[in-house]
């Protein structure tokens, strides 16, 4: 099994970093894992709303550029289904069959996905109602993916 997250913007906090890396090392025993940073475009305070459009679209781009033909994504988008741990770890194990084995997800910049991206992705998520950090989102979904891990193979992790 192969994981692949996109990921819009650099993590400088710290504490992020380590628990990022934390969870990639929990994971690997269960499958390669690997995230491609992209860089974010800047954004000036109180942006006009096609000085938005266009930073998401030239992020959007970078990540389009990069995807293989038939790579099975899945968006990360707060106004999508969401799923509690356990419907998490069944959907993670069905995504792993519709994507031969391989499977990636893309988590937008501060403003979310361009239209593009949407367009291409196969299915997406959400990983709460709440608005989170996007650097933030990286390491709730690595936990998320290896409490899936967990949850697949009745292996205990703490609640």
């Amino acid at each position: 099994m192969k994981i692949r997250i996109y990921a819009i913007g650099k993590i400088k906090e710290r504490y992020l970093k380590e628990g990022i890396e934390e969870y990639l090392n929990r994971i690997k025993p269960y499958s390669q894992i690997e995230i491609v940073e992209l860089a974010d475009e800047p954004i000036i305070d109180n942006p006009h709303p096609s000085e938005i459009k266009k930073a998401i679209d030239t992020e959007g781009n970078r990540v389009l550029k990069l995807l293989k033909p038939n790579e099975h994504l899945i968006g990360l988008d707060l106004n999508r289904k969401e799923l509690d741990s356990v419907s998490f770890a069944s959907y993670l194990n069905k995504q792993f069959v519709i994507g031969g084995s391989s499977i990636s997800f893309v988590i937008g910049g501060s403003y979310g996905l361009s239209d593009e991206l949407k367009k291409r992705c196969n299915d997406f998520i959400s990983l709460s109602k709440m608005t989170f950090l996007h650097q933030m989102t990286r390491l709730i979904l690595l936990e998320q993916i290896y409490r899936a891990f967990k949850i697949n193979r009745n292996e205990t992790y703490h609640k």
